[in-house]
């Protein structure tokens, strides 16, 4: 049994925008997630609650992880009701079902598998930002109640299951599913066999070591044997989930990669369809195809920060029905609960190709064809991120620039777009353009290029 420490010193690298995530060992083990649970517990119970309910991935570090963190939710008076191995959805409708104050999932979500971390959620939201840098400074002062718990395991899979299909009324198609060996696994298994269908299934097996390859849809390569799985048997589309289920990926028959933002297109004209003008939310990556689009249909479209917790919150406060990510967060709140859930997405875009009479290739196809880059991704040099990119927004407003400055820089001219920004999981420079056509985004990128040389950063890719 580990010694109950009087206070605690996150290493502030592992505290992220979203959630609490690092390299187990060097930078995240078992006193951080003690220090977690007890840091979670007081909040808890200091807001009169008593009951938490957790979750973890398949990593190999999470059972030591999961474990610690309990010690800690116990220490501080809570009931634990532990679910076990399961996608990190399957932990937020836990939470959202279930008689609990809030929830953790242990999950390293699609970092690589030295690493490993801590989603939150409190009272039916994502608790995150301040309330997580909060939580780090009441650790340094040992600042928690005291008390004794209990801890009890509850079955949730079966039920959880049961929801994604409730009111199915999709038509049946020949899919593929790839869940990388990551913790959707077993509910995908239990999932096709409620569906319509012909359903093929790769690496649902939970294995923490990836032995196929790494669960994470946005990286091209991660989709090859999805691709080759849906050509060589002629199916109509391949799904494709990252390590803990939050993120969803597609391939059409042809074996073409659709995006975040593409899916986001798709669900958009079926959600505008059963509800006119709904209001649908999108990050600042997103295509300008998606905004016009729903515009287009007579919807609201709105642009907001990058990260799930921001698109969950911000839906929240507008009422919005659709929101989502070009990373492949999509979040529903007609007809489910507003968090993101790669499984239920799999579902909807099911749902959705039955509404819109469609198949997903044809759509694909009525897809306005737009030069873009992928995320770009490269640092700063000497400089903090954060700083560079206030230089740029300065930079730009003495020009007059057309900009939205909400989450870094997103520039609008006559080519398209191009975006600059701070990531916030990682000390790196982020940034995207997006053009008619090729020449277009050549100079788009030349803009961005003038724009950082300015601040005396040279790209990197």
């Amino acid at each position: 049994m580990m010694s109950r420490p009087l206070h605690h010193g996150f290493d502030p690298q592992i505290l992220r925008e979203y959630d609490i995530r690092g390299v187990v060992g060097p930078a995240l083990g078992s006193a951080d997630a003690y220090a977690l649970g007890r840091g979670f517990g007081t909040h808890v119970a200091r807001d009169g609650g008593s009951r938490v309910v957790v979750g973890r991935d398949g990593r190999l570090s999470s059972p030591m992880l999961e474990a610690a963190l309990v010690d800690g939710l116990i220490d501080s008076g809570m009931t634990v009701l532990r679910i076990g191995v399961g996608a990190t959805p399957m932990l937020y409708y836990a939470e959202a079902v279930l008689d609990v104050d809030g929830g953790i999932q242990v999950t390293g979500s699609h970092n690589p598998g030295d690493q490993n971390g801590f989603k939150l959620v409190y009272r039916r939201r994502p608790f995150f930002g301040d309330a997580i840098t909060a939580l780090a400074a009441g650790a340094e002062r040992g600042d928690w109640v005291a008390g004794q718990g209990s801890c009890v395991d509850v079955a949730i899979l079966d039920s959880y299951v049961d929801r994604l299909v409730q009111d199915f009324d999709g038509a049946p198609w020949r899919i593929g599913w790839d869940t990388g060996n990551g913790a959707a696994g077993p509910a995908i298994e239990k999932l096709t066999k409620l569906l319509p269908g012909e359903h093929h299934l790769l690496f649902t097996e939970v294995d923490g070591n990836f032995p196929h390859h790494h669960p994470d849809p946005t990286e091209d390569a991660n989709l090859r044997d999805l691709q080759r799985l849906v050509v060589d048997k002629r199916l109509d589309f391949g799904l494709a989930f990252d390590g803990d289920g939050d993120r969803l990926g597609a391939v059409d028959a042809h074996g073409r990669i659709l995006r975040g933002d593409d899916l986001l297109a798709l669900f958009a004209r079926a959600v505008l369809a059963d509800h006119p003008g709904a209001r649908i939310i999108a990050d600042i990556k997103t295509s300008q195809s998606l905004f016009d689009l729903v515009a287009d249909l007579g919807g609201e479209p709105m642009m907001w920060k990058t990260g799930h917790s921001h698109i969950k919150s911000r839906m929240e406060q507008v009422g919005a029905l659709l929101g989502g990510e070009m990373t492949g967060h999509i979040c529903f709140a007609d007809q489910y609960y507003g968090f993101d859930d790669a499984l239920y997405a799999a579902v909807r875009l099911i749902r959705a190709l039955a509404r819109l009479k469609t198949d997903l290739a044809a759509f694909r196809d009525s897809m306005p064809v737009l030069a873009s880059t992928a995320e770009l991704r490269f640092g700063a040099g000497a400089h903090a991120p954060v700083d560079i990119v206030r230089g740029v927004r300065e930079w730009l407003v003495a020009q007059d620039a057309r900009m939205v400055a909400i989450d870094g820089v997103r520039v609008t001219t006559a080519d398209g777009w191009w975006l600059l920004r701070a990531s916030n999981t990682q000390s790196l420079l982020t940034a995207r353009a997006e053009a008619r056509d090729e020449q277009g985004l050549c100079r788009l990128l030349a803009d961005l290029d003038a724009a950082l040389a300015n601040q005396g950063v040279i790209r990197s890719n």
